[in-house]
């Protein structure tokens, strides 16, 4: 005979598999896998990334402080008197003293997908 004190059995849930965790050597997660291997670039491609990247920063360094031209589309020129910054991905250019068509800004923020090419004075 059943007892009045026992409790009734709750569903079973199912166990989830989570994803295997980091290595131990905190380096992330695995290398091998199939997944890291198809996201991966091979060494080749990550060092000449690695080299474009570094000559780009470097002539952005190099650049600060100097004038600068900007050639936009429907063919505008523009020049600043002064190159200030660079966000991290390249897509904003701040300029002191933008001489425009229409006039002279004291500051500006160019956006990079509105620029075709840009020279620097030397």
């Amino acid at each position: 005979m059943k007892e009045i004190n026992d409790a009734p059995l709750l569903p079973q849930v199912p166990i989830i598999r989570l994803p295997r965790p980091p290595s131990p050597s905190g380096r992330g997660f695995d290398l091998t896998s199939p997944r890291a291997l198809a996201f991966c670039p091979s060494k080749d491609q990550q060092k000449c990334r690695s080299s474009l990247r570094q000559g780009f920063l470097r002539c952005l360094i190099a650049s600060a402080g100097r004038p600068v031209t900007f050639r936009l589309y429907q063919c505008v020129i523009v020049s600043a008197n002064r190159f200030n910054a660079c966000d991290i991905e390249g897509h904003n250019f701040q300029v002191s003293e933008l001489q425009t068509p229409i006039g002279v800004q004291k500051e500006a923020l160019i956006r990079g997908p509105d620029i075709i090419s840009y020279t620097f004075q030397l």
